[in-house]
């Protein structure tokens, strides 16, 4: 039996590679692709898209996702996300699909110990990465800023990467990560990081996701409170994914910063799902909801993005009222139905 051909779309794809990709798309040719957002432009185009999954799905908004799925008629959708988001927000923004949740370790891994520490406290961090790569473990040391800038004093991680090296970890092999390399660069540290040919990674948030390098039980934050509770989570997630007991370690940029509220949440629980609604609270919907969520931040009204016992009756009598007036075609809904024409702004939204 024949395959279905398939095709990957990425940063790398030449562009006679995306003619094709493009040409076997549209013929019909290619059954399935992998891509990133490129997918969505309006160059590609799908003789009968049926089926889509995405992956990372906070990181796309409501309008990306309706034109993907305009590309196809009613194609079924299935979105993955690893970000814990809040249950009253999963409601509002994905009320008509079912969702599942998986919200417990895979078998054999311990909780991850989270702490905060002062930077006066900054040698115990040291200490124990020195005693874990002792003991054949790696290690992650997460900098928000890949260069030194004169107008902030956050630490930098090309430049405490050479410092580390030469005054903290000489004996041991360090390697540098950030945004700004090619990707085969970046490609290239993570994989000698992975093949233990590094024993501590320097790095920018780039490693927040993606990453899997079971060997690695410490991560370090530095400047931590300048992260969201997301992030933080996301972080800490790239350690503790084998047998051994793994620390996530937040060292703020001063001394008062130590009682943040967000790095004391991250120390009592691992669960995302807690840290999430934290979030929700901290910082209101924006964080979630992602700056190409259109629609949502200024027009849609709601008494509490927090009230779920609102927000789940909201959802029933919306799904009641659908049931008897599918179209909102009865003169009694004709204001609801101007209203929803209004919010989704001409067919740029998405049911999804």
């Amino acid at each position: 039996m024949r395959l279905p051909r398939s095709a990957c779309w990425s940063a790398d794809t030449s562009a006679n590679e995306k003619e094709e990709i493009r040409a076997g798309l549209a013929s019909g040719l290619i059954k399935v692709v992998i891509g990133t957002h490129a997918l969505l432009e309006e160059p590609v185009i799908f003789a009968d898209l049926q089926f889509i999954t995405i992956d990372e799905q906070h990181r796309f908004g409501v309008e990306q996702r309706a034109r993907l799925r305009s590309k196809g008629t009613n194609p079924h959708l299935l979105v993955m996300t690893a970000t814990p988001i809040p249950r009253s927000l999963a409601l509002t923004v994905y009320g008509d699909l079912d969702i599942s949740v998986m919200d417990e370790m895979p078998a054999g891994r311990l909780p991850i110990e989270t702490h905060v520490l002062t930077p006066t406290e900054r040698e115990r961090a040291y200490t124990l990465i020195q005693s874990q790569v002792r003991s054949g473990h790696q290690a992650f040391i997460i900098y928000p800023l890949v260069e030194e800038s004169e107008k902030s004093e956050l630490l930098a991680a090309t430049q405490e990467h050479d410092r580390l090296q030469k005054d903290v970890f000489h004996k041991f092999k360090l390697g540098l990560l950030h945004g700004r390399m090619k990707p085969d660069e970046k490609d290239a540290v993570m994989l000698a990081f992975r093949d233990r040919k590094y024993d501590v990674l320097v790095s920018t948030t780039v490693v927040e996701v993606g990453v899997d390098v079971p060997n690695a039980t410490v991560m370090l934050v530095e400047g931590a409170n300048h992260f969201g509770l997301a992030q933080l989570h996301q972080l800490r997630g790239r350690v503790g994914r084998a047998g051994a007991q793994s620390y996530c370690l937040l060292i703020p940029d001063h001394e008062d910063a130590a009682e943040n509220e967000r790095l004391q949440a991250m120390a009592e629980t691992n669960d995302g799902f807690v840290l999430a609604e934290r979030d929700l609270q901290q910082r209101g919907p924006g964080e979630f909801l992602g700056t190409r969520q259109a629609g949502y931040a200024t027009t849609l009204k709601m008494a509490s993005l927090g009230d779920i016992q609102l927000i789940e009756k909201a959802r029933v009598q919306a799904q009641a009222l659908f049931a008897r007036d599918p179209d909102l075609k009865n003169p009694e809904n004709s204001l609801l139905a101007e209203a929803l024409g209004r919010f989704w702004g001409g067919g740029k939204g998405d049911v999804s």
